[in-house]
């Protein structure tokens, strides 16, 4: 089965769609988390849209990374991991240890497991359960998941704009996202 799917630039591509259990083409997915007119939430977003538009520009394309933006968490979102060797997930996250715009890089395993931005839902389980529970059912799933957090507190505001703080550590979080790409191209080439 494949999904529709339209890129940043307009274009129609089809992109297969990996059954549960098999791996996927590409070793690692980038998920920009998040929503787009919830001011702070969509930061995810910006900074995978980014992302993406950078990987397009590079002189050899990275044909082992997907690009995805996301508004979902738990089992949907561990649904979309299936297959992948390695996530990446940019999310707005308050984890109240420094001020509005902090970069975080944390594993998974070193957050808590319950509510952290999109990565939990009241209606559905934590990521690190959903993880759990689709490797108990046989899902290949990545063994390492990395999530790159921007501090951010006005997650709830409706507005497609990211507060000054935010939207200054858009760059950095762009660049932390493009380095982990790179050493996991270099510790694993093609």
């Amino acid at each position: 089965m494949s999904d529709v799917i339209q890129t940043q630039d307009g274009n129609i591509q089809m992109r297969e769609r990996t059954s549960p259990g098999v791996a996927h083409p590409a070793s690692t997915i980038v998920v920009g988390l998040g929503n787009p007119i919830l001011g702070d939430d969509g930061v995810g977003w910006r900074v995978a849209e980014i992302v993406d538009s950078q990987l397009l520009m590079q002189p050899v394309a990275a044909p082992d990374v997907v690009v995805e933006c996301l508004s979902l968490g738990g089992l949907s979102l561990m649904e979309n991991l299936i297959g992948y060797r390695r996530a990446i997930l940019i999310d707005a996250i308050s984890l109240h240890e420094d001020p509005p715009g902090t970069v975080y890089v944390r594993s998974l395993d070193e957050l808590p497991d319950y509510a952290c931005g999109h990565l939990t839902s009241t209606h559905d389980t934590s990521l690190q359960t959903a993880l759990n529970l689709g490797r108990s059912m046989g899902a290949i799933l990545p063994n390492q998941v990395t999530v790159v957090g921007i501090e951010s507190q006005q997650v709830y505001d409706f507005s497609e704009e990211l507060t000054p703080l935010v939207a200054a550590a858009v760059p950095e979080a762009v660049m932390k996202v493009l380095d982990l790409i790179n050493l996991d191209e270099n510790q694993n080439p093609s």
